[in-house]
């Protein structure tokens, strides 16, 4: 088992003034390593409005690169604005995975659109920033990960990576929608997709986790780093019914694989649980893992998926 020493939660979302539009969330925190800090990108959200309906924004925080609990500045501005009308990304950008390519900093993300039958459907953008990843441009009004007919919905949890000099995309894909207490529920599973150019993918099409806590478990987060010659994936997973509590809420679970396609999953190995009080006392969820200066950290999500902010922890050791 890998062990995590967990330092706190570092950035709330409550505690920034002056932004309307950052009310509450960090969700999904993911991270570009400059010269003096980290900037971590996350997606948040406006208070509901009169219908109690969401939209969500992108947006980022700057930690210390010396003392990573320590917040240096907050973004002004989102980085994307939202979709036009009838576009993929009308209602939300969520959440933001982003790579430096030459000059440019690319971001991929998900794009939300409200639906009558179900709450939502999403799709896998892609834009340019090329001020250092404090704006971005759309690469056009629609998504470079489309619905497809082996994926018909929930296109999200973009990751990109890039591994023996090519592009890999790791998300997750809709299997189906289910109805709980007359809720929809998505259940959504890990995959994967490649590209020379990060732009046209390629997919694997298949599920790259198999399920274990049950056939209806959904999976996100799929976050990938390469060591000891092996390739290590944390992510996250639920239960399909009464998730958003701490009986079948959020954990995070692993998997190693030495060819990208075919993987081992192994829970016990993750080492990072819930405490057992304080603000990641019900759920974990949404694991970013990231080298810095000789460590490897995890940026996490801790109770109500981020509504409150995102936490950091240090493995104790080594990857292997």
């Amino acid at each position: 088992m890998y062990k995590w020493t967990k330092l706190g939660k570092v950035f709330t979302p409550q505690d920034v003034p002056g932004r309307p539009w950052l009310k509450e969330f960090a969700q999904a925190p993911a991270t570009l390593v400059c010269d003096d800090y980290v900037r971590v990108y996350f997606s948040c959200r406006p208070a509901p409005d009169a219908n109690g309906q969401y939209v969500s924004y992108s947006s980022w925080v700057d930690l210390d690169r010396r003392d990573l609990t320590r917040v240096l500045r907050v973004a002004e501005q989102p980085i994307l604005a939202l979709g036009e009308l009838g576009e993929f990304d009308e209602f939300g950008t969520y959440p933001v995975s982003v790579t430096r390519e030459g000059n440019e900093v690319r971001a991929y993300y998900a794009g939300w659109t409200r639906c009558e039958s179900v709450p939502f459907n999403t799709a896998i953008g892609m834009a340019t920033s090329l001020d250092g990843g404090a704006t971005f441009k759309k690469a056009g009004r629609g998504p470079v990960l489309p619905y497809t007919l082996d994926e018909p919905f929930v296109l999200s949890g973009p990751k990109v990576r890039r591994f023996e000099g090519q592009w890999q995309l790791f998300y997750i894909a809709g299997r189906k929608w289910k109805l709980v207490e007359g809720r929809a529920e998505p259940v959504y599973k890990i995959r994967m997709a490649t590209s020379n150019d990060g732009v046209n993918w390629t997919k694997l099409n298949r599920d790259l986790v198999e399920s274990r806590i049950e056939e209806d478990e959904a999976q996100a987060s799929p976050d990938v780093i390469h060591a000891k010659g092996k390739y290590h994936m944390f992510f996250c997973y639920r239960y399909s019914s009464n998730y958003r509590g701490k009986q079948f809420g959020y954990r995070i679970g692993y998997a190693s694989s030495t060819d990208l396609t075919n993987w081992t999953r192994d829970d016990a190995k993750a080492g990072l649980d819930v405490s057992a009080s304080g603000w990641d006392d019900e759920m974990v969820s949404y694991p970013h893992v990231f080298e810095l200066d000789g460590r490897i950290y995890m940026a996490y999500l801790g109770n109500g998926v981020g509504r409150y902010g995102f936490g950091l922890a240090v493995l104790d050791g080594e990857l292997e």
